[in-house]
């Protein structure tokens, strides 16, 4: 029998999950208590509104049929309103509102849609694994746009090598950012767009954690910035803002050209979002533009500040970002990001993330997910320094 499997399936994904997956099931074996801040899964449920709203829907006979695969113009138009609502940004809900099975589903699929075998395309390091992974599948070349934290873990545009610019599809961007809980002011959108549109350049932003800031922060979107609609795209994702990530549900908004693209990728290959969880998300977004909507981002700034003032208070310095459900951490002088994480887990129950997991650029840090309800969080960081001490820090 002939080998099965496509090499394309060896470039997929990072072994460091894989290896992290293993380090569960070995430190579980030993009867540890497990205190999982590895998966940036939202671990409560969506208000009672929109999980009346989804009940009520799933018992309407009428929605067991197919849905078409763009969304329904429902969903797409309180998908409108909220984006006039929160961003300030008009939306036809025909044209550049696209439905997702999640922001994943979109960002997987993107690059096969709106750029050739061959082309470039600019992605983040350290990134998200699908921003590199949709590329493999694509067969479209990645340009790895280095994000160090001496510039805020923003990009310096002006060192792309300008061939490199000239000729790639899209660039991507995440910020509010994962893993890197890094944010970018209107000041930057602004700087983007003008560096987009002198290279005909597609900007593509993932936006999924705009509704997650803290201290005052309001994230903006890149669509703000006059223009941009005619060279940007957006995705935003219902999971982290409102806490339905099983549902599977998100949208891409912006230019035209791109959101048609990717319907007609999607109409090839599924049947789209069903329609009680798109009703789901209809009563979400409106009750969130009507203001009476709840938000998530008090929860994680109050775990943020227990994570960040707990791990300071043992002897890890670790920055308090203004937005995610992430902590990105540089680890202590004299281990390598794996080191620290299996040490952690197997020593002290304490899952986290090793951040070369994102991009070569992630060694040296970890990512920690605020996905544990407080005292959780209060006896990891507790486990954390015990564990700290009884090494000095070190390996």
């Amino acid at each position: 029998m002939k080998r099965i499997g496509s090499s394309r399936l060896q470039l997929l994904g990072s072994a460091i999950f894989s290896e992290v997956a293993e380090w569960k099931q070995e430190a579980a074996g030993k009867g540890l208590d497990i205190i999982d801040l590895g998966i940036g899964s939202p671990d409560r449920p969506p208000s009672a509104r929109v999980m009346e709203a989804l009940a009520k829907a799933a018992s309407n006979p009428g929605n067991y049929g197919y849905p078409t695969s763009e969304g329904s113009l429902a969903f797409r138009s309180a998908v409108s309103r909220w984006y006039d609502y929160r961003f300030g940004v008009r939306l036809d809900p025909e044209s550049e509102v696209t439905t997702l099975m999640g922001s994943q589903d979109g960002l997987a699929h993107l690059a096969m849609a709106v750029a050739d075998p061959g082309d470039v395309a600019i992605v983040p390091d350290p990134g998200y694994p699908i921003y590199s992974a949709s590329l493999v599948l694509a067969g479209v070349t990645p340009y790895l746009l280095p994000l160090r934290a001496d510039n805020g873990f923003l990009p310096r545009l002006n060192e792309i090598p300008e061939e490199t610019a000239a000729c790639a599809k899209f660039i991507l961007l995440n910020y509010p950012g994962n893993p890197l809980a890094a944010v970018a002011d209107f000041a930057f959108f602004e700087e983007l767009v003008e560096y987009a549109r002198r290279r005909d350049l597609l900007i593509v932003h993932d936006a999924a954690y705009s509704e997650m800031a803290f201290d005052g922060f309001r994230p903006r979107s890149v669509l703000e910035v006059p223009g941009a609609k005619d060279i940007a795209v957006e995705f935003h994702s219902m999971s982290k803002s409102f806490n339905m990530a099983g549902c599977r549900l998100a949208f891409l908004v912006g230019n035209k050209e791109a959101v048609q693209a990717l319907r007609t990728l999607k109409s090839n290959i599924d049947y789209g979002v069903f329609a009680a969880v798109q009703e789901a998300g209809i009563a979400a977004l409106d009750d969130h533009a009507s203001g009476s909507g709840w938000e998530v981002a008090s929860v994680y700034e109050r775990r943020r500040d227990i994570m960040v003032e707990g791990l300071r208070s043992v002897g890890w310095d670790v920055p308090k970002p203004k937005a995610t459900m992430f902590i990105w951490a540089p680890i202590p002088a004299g281990w390598t990001s794996r080191q620290i994480s299996r040490e952690m887990l197997l020593s002290a129950g304490v899952v986290v993330i090793p951040g070369d997991a994102f991009g070569e650029l992630g060694q040296g840090f970890v990512r920690i997910a605020l996905v544990q309800e407080e005292e959780r969080l209060a006896e990891a960081v507790r486990r954390i320094g015990r564990f700290l001490h009884e090494r000095g820090g070190r390996p």
